[in-house]
């Protein structure tokens, strides 16, 4: 094992979007960073990967996302300019539901909140727009107009190519085996040991069973979660020129659904249940998730009758939930210098931008751009830590 003669400002564990662009904002402000890995990438194991993500700006009644979300669109449009590519696809973003369903109307008055251009249309002008969804006539529709489709492996790997292009260091395959706190933190993997004067714990589901080693009990929940693409029949009313991304909350007791247009596979929709069977994340395949699939194929059959009745294309990825869905993004409660970013409860691709921002401040001891109480570990057990 060989140790690293080279003390980093800042050591980020986990490569997937959150500790990608936590590494890219510190190597772009001249912080001499290393990003491990523990898996070759890229890979399929986590949280980050697929080619694509919902972005919106409306957030219902958690106004600390949507001022965040203000600034990961322009962080997103910065990114571009970098990298040359496309990242975002501004296709709209659909909520709907009951006149009572409380999500529906959250985003409508978070839009006005804000002033982000929106459209409000009945069941009458949604099958205009939308002819194939079928949803009861006293559905209320808001489109979003900021919304739409982020490019998330194009994302990735834009972060990860920027992060090496401001001089970062990448090692993938090494999983961390250890890490010893202090006023410097030592980080062993199986091959090499890496000294930084902070570390940035990024490690997706795998927080849920490596953070207790640490003294960090925080309550996660790692799920499976189906990733279905759907073929029309004789149509092509879901491109992204005709059709916007969707999200709704248990509209008809059916759960929370979300959609978004044909862009990955050519003709394929992706329509998904958001949830799932939890899991160990190295044990995922092993899970039964039949439930899901029944759910999800009764979902299409009912509310899109133009699709086919069966997936042409399953996936996997893994959400890690906290209890109340907000993310943490804290400092250890000992040691300042070991900042923790986990449970992005399914929804935290799109302030990955600007998450990573923040986590880059906190590592460096600045103080972060935003309110940080909403995020905090001890809201879980202010008595225990």
């Amino acid at each position: 094992m060989a140790n690293s003669r080279e003390i980093y400002d800042v050591i980020v564990v986990g490569a997937g979007i959150e500790g990608s662009s936590t590494a890219y904002h510190l190597a772009k402000a001249g912080k001499q960073t290393l990003l491990l890995e523990q898996f070759p990438l890229p890979h399929s194991r986590g949280s980050s990967h697929g080619q694509s993500r919902i972005t919106r700006k409306a957030y219902g009644a958690k106004d600390f996302y949507t001022r965040m979300m203000f600034e990961s669109y322009e962080l997103t449009t910065e990114l571009e300019k970098e990298c040359g590519k496309q990242l975002f696809i501004n296709c709209g973003t659909l909520v709907f539901g009951r006149p009572d369903d409380p999500f529906t109307s959250c985003t409508e008055e978070c839009l006005q909140r804000f002033g982000v251009p929106f459209d409000k249309m009945d069941s009458v002008e949604q099958r205009r727009r939308y002819p194939s969804m079928a949803f009861p006539d006293d559905f209320n529709f808001i489109l979003d107009k900021s919304g739409g489709v982020l490019r998330a492996d194009k994302m990735l790997q834009a972060f990860q190519a920027q992060f090496v292009r401001f001089g970062g260091v990448l090692r993938d395959g090494e999983p961390m085996v250890d890490l010893h706190p202090g006023d410097e933190v030592t980080v062993r993997t199986r091959e090499h040991v890496y000294r930084g004067r902070s570390v940035v714990l990024a490690l997706g589901p795998w927080a849920a069973t490596f953070l207790p080693s640490i003294g960090v009990n925080i309550p996660l929940e790692p799920l499976k979660i189906t990733v279905c693409y759907w073929k029309e029949s004789g149509s092509d009313t879901f491109c992204s020129s005709k059709f916007p991304t969707f999200i709704t909350e248990n509209a008809m007791g059916d759960g929370h659904i979300y959609g978004l247009p044909a862009e990955e596979y050519p003709g394929l929709v992706k329509i998904c249940l958001h949830t799932g069977p939890r899991i160990d994340p190295d044990k995922r395949d092993a899970v039964d998730n039949q439930w899901v699939m029944d759910k999800i194929k009764a979902i299409i059959a009912t509310h899109f009758p133009t699709l086919e009745r069966e997936p042409r294309v399953v996936e996997t990825c893994i959400y890690t939930n906290t209890p109340d869905y907000d993310f943490v993004l804290d400092h250890h409660p000992v040691w300042k210098n070991v900042v923790i970013a986990a449970g992005f409860s399914g929804h935290g691709f799109k302030l990955a931008p600007v998450v990573g921002k923040v986590l880059s401040q906190m590592a460096t001891g600045q103080k972060p751009s935003y309110d940080m109480s909403p995020f905090r570990i001890d809201r879980f057990f202010k008595n225990k830590l």
